[in-house]
């Protein structure tokens, strides 16, 4: 994700917890709750997107 979005991201965070818990964050947003869908893992590619659709469509990827 920061290879393709290093040019506008600021910050990305994965926050760890106990039990496999974990969040992702992007410049202060969270992206992902495995607290919150306790039942899953992301999905392939579903951060990718999720982050592509969060720094605008139309942003290109970095070094393209």
């Amino acid at each position: 994700m920061l290879d393709a979005y290093q040019h506008v991201i600021e910050e990305l965070r994965i926050i760890g917890s106990g039990g496999g818990v974990f969040e992702v964050t992007v410049d202060g947003r969270t992206i992902f709750s495995k607290h919150a869908c306790a039942d899953r893992f992301p999905e392939s590619g579903e951060l990718a997107g999720t982050l592509a659709h969060l720094v605008a469509p139309g942003t290109r990827r970095y070094g393209t």
